[in-house]
């Protein structure tokens, strides 16, 4: 007697059900939820504490002509800007170096690692002693005493510079995974045609790590895009609000100026910028590939 084909379906996607139930929930709770709740005080006029009037879409018509926002959106950008590409760059380089030095290859792969571990607060107090006027490390090298973090110019570009330092370790390990991932075969059949050095990367170690380059540069721009502790701590958004990012803004605005509803339709534009942005990373980086 054969059992119903419908049956058999929901026997063996009962356990699919129950392992996805779980992820299910905890997205439900701490991202739909949130995030709708969010979107409801952004149409009103509320405190941290109360919401009081239901005012549309008018905080939104406020944020487009808030220069303050604008302001923070284009500071997030530069900061993105500063390090995106540099951090995929260099997490390359590093796996290189690791993936060629086979013997010295754990030493180094723990010495690029290891500053991604230390927390913000950690990194932070690194970057700031590195960074002082007369005691700082960097304006020992460079022969100067400028003040970095509170320089107009400079001061959102000293922590990018902290920023790459930090978390560059994470791009690192990343590539070097895509690189123990590329077959010995390939190289050794080009070997044996004669290629060498440069003509090896460019034929075959960077058509294979297409793929993880894309994730890790849509992964850095989102992760970029969302800064705030570094800036934060380091500066607090200044001088004159020159490192001022969009979350900081937002930050400032709920806590400081306890303007919940407007702070709301900031958080919901940004994460629309931020969407968009991603998508049109992913995109691009498919056609690339």
């Amino acid at each position: 007697m054969s059992i119903p084909v419908r049956q058999v379906a929901r026997a063996e996607g009962l356990p699919a059900a129950l392992l996805l139930a779980p992820f299910v929930l905890a997205f439900l709770l701490f991202f739909l939820a949130p995030a709708l709740h969010t979107f409801y005080l952004s149409l009103t006029e509320s405190s941290l504490t109360r919401t009081s009037a239901f005012v549309g879409l008018d905080n939104y018509a406020t944020l487009a002509t808030d220069p303050s926002f604008w302001a923070s959106l284009w500071n997030t950008f530069y900061f993105a800007l500063l390090t995106v590409i540099p951090l995929t760059g260099l997490g390359l380089l590093m796996a290189l170096l690791v993936h060629r030095f086979v013997k010295a290859q754990a030493w180094l792969q723990g010495a690029f690692f290891l500053p991604y571990v230390l927390p913000i607060s950690v990194m932070t107090l690194i970057a700031d002693w590195m960074l002082q006027p007369s005691s700082g490390v960097i304006n020992h090298l460079v022969g100067g005493q400028r003040a970095w973090l509170a320089d107009v110019h400079w001061a959102l570009p000293a922590v990018a510079i902290g920023t790459v330092w930090w978390t560059v370790g994470f791009n690192m390990l990343m590539l070097l995974a895509g690189l123990r991932n590329i077959p010995a075969e390939l190289y050794e059949a080009a070997a044996l045609d004669g290629a060498r050095g440069f003509t090896l990367f460019r034929a075959i170690t960077w058509p294979a790590l297409k793929p993880v380059l894309g994730t890790a540069l849509l992964i850095q721009l989102i992760a970029s895009l969302k800064v705030f502790g570094q800036t934060y701590i380091l500066t607090s958004g200044g001088p004159y609000n020159t490192s001022r990012v969009t979350l900081h803004y937002m930050y400032e605005t709920a806590f400081t100026q306890s303007d919940a509803g407007y702070a709301a339709a900031v958080a919901m534009a940004f994460m629309l910028v931020v969407i968009v942005l991603s998508l049109l990373a992913r995109a691009l980086g498919r056609k690339a590939t």
